[in-house]
């Protein structure tokens, strides 16, 4: 009896299993090259842009890399010396002691409210501070709002004045690898109802409602302030730009009439808290911030006596902020980091215009902040010579005053110190 020759199963199923496989590996190296390709795309990438992350989140990238910024505000005058003084040409360099000490404590940014008169000093000191230790610099411009006379940014004359010089800032530093960011402005809305540095027109003028008036200027200003932003990104297109605002004033105008802004630089004095800023900025705003300066003075104006602590407090408190609401913690996801005022003291603000006042630390405050509650009862309370997070002394130590840092240095050192070890985490 011959054997029942059994058939065996075609071939083809395993066939197409092989090339499902195959197919699949393809498309995983596939994803693995433009997973690749865009890690490359951001890891190499030159200059600084703002990135918007899958949760949403607003992230600064410098040269591909994700940074908060952990900035100062920075104007190195010594004991003895007024506003006018040129330290961008002090053959002693303060800033190279400042950067050794900002590098040690985590700062990775320095805010300039303005550039010196000679781009030859600037572009020293921008390379010293980024060379050396690291140090961004973020340029700015007063678009002669403290001026004198007064800004008037009605004025076709002045804005072509300014726009000019606006011009020769941003070209004469966008080569300079330390600079992060511009920012144009200084808290000039607050001129908008005339109770600062008020300027107008005869046409307003003639605007009877006071709140018709204030909102016809801040059109005018912020118009003029989005025709600068233009001229930033025509000469430099690698940088973000933003304008800074005092608190959140009319900033519904300002999101109406500059759409060319990447960022609002905050000026903001609330205390030990923002308060719900960061949630108004989202809602009024809708673009990310930087805290280009808030602070807090290290003198008691009640017990007539310094006060390191309290400024430490407060410091703290208002970082670990900045930082929750940022792309690492868990708020509002629009903060791009903050600017402190200020790095040292400033000995000549009280009496500005008399140089014999230039060599003591006045102890008067200047204005009342009921914010800031541990050292009022309605009086004057704010120390403007006693904003820094380093004290000067009139000695001198390596050819300049010398340098003392003060408690909230080292309380912002531990908490900048933790951040940077545990900031990797996945901003994408």
């Amino acid at each position: 009896m011959t054997a029942k020759k059994i058939k065996t199963k075609p071939k083809k199923a395993t066939s197409n299993r092989k090339l499902l496989i195959a197919l699949l590996f393809l498309l995983l190296i596939l994803l693995l090259g433009v997973g690749t390709a865009l890690l490359f795309k951001f890891s190499s990438k030159s200059g600084t842009y703002i990135h918007k992350n899958t949760k949403g989140d607003y992230v600064l990238l410098a040269n591909g890399r994700p940074l908060i910024v952990k900035g100062v505000c920075y104007s190195p005058i010594p004991v003895g010396e007024g506003s006018v003084y040129n330290w961008w040409g002090d053959a002693a360099k303060p800033w190279m002691v400042d950067g050794k000490l900002m590098k040690d404590a985590g700062v990775n940014a320095v805010r300039f409210y303005e550039p010196g008169d000679k781009p030859s000093q600037v572009k020293t000191v921008i390379s010293d501070l980024y060379d050396n230790y690291g140090i961004y610099s973020i340029m700015g411009h007063g678009l002669g709002f403290w001026d004198f006379p007064h800004a008037n940014y009605a004025d076709p004359v002045f804005q072509q004045q300014i726009k000019r010089q606006v011009y020769n800032m941003v070209k004469a530093y966008r080569d300079e690898p330390g600079v992060l960011a511009w920012v144009l402005g200084n808290e000039a809305n607050y001129s908008f109802d005339g109770s600062v540095n008020p300027w107008s027109t005869s046409e307003l003028d003639a605007i009877d409602n006071a709140r018709d008036r204030k909102l016809a200027k801040a059109k005018i200003y912020y118009t003029f302030l989005n025709e600068l932003a233009q001229i930033v990104k025509k000469i430099d297109p690698s940088r973000p730009v933003g304008f800074g605002n005092g608190e959140l004033g009319s900033i519904e105008v300002a999101k109406e009439y500059c759409p060319d802004f990447d960022f609002a630089g905050i000026i903001i004095y609330r205390g030990k808290s923002f308060g719900n800023m960061f949630r108004q900025l989202k809602k009024r705003y809708g673009k990310p911030a930087i805290i280009i300066e808030f602070g807090c003075d290290s003198y008691n104006a009640l017990t007539q006596e310094p006060d390191e602590e309290n400024q430490a407090f407060f410091l703290k408190t208002l970082w670990n902020e900045v930082e929750y609401n940022s792309y690492t913690g868990k708020g509002e996801g629009n903060c791009l980091g903050g600017c402190i005022f200020e790095w040292n003291d400033e000995w000549w603000k009280h009496g500005q215009d008399e140089v014999g006042e230039w060599s003591l630390q006045n102890t008067q405050a200047g204005w009342t902040n009921g914010s800031y509650y541990f050292d009022t009862e309605g009086n004057p309370n704010m120390n403007e010579e006693w904003f820094g997070i380093v004290t000067l002394k009139p000695e001198k130590e390596d050819g300049i005053s010398k340098r003392v840092p003060k408690k909230a240095y080292y309380d912002l050192k531990e908490i900048w110190q933790q951040e940077d070890k545990a900031a990797a985490g996945d901003w994408r």
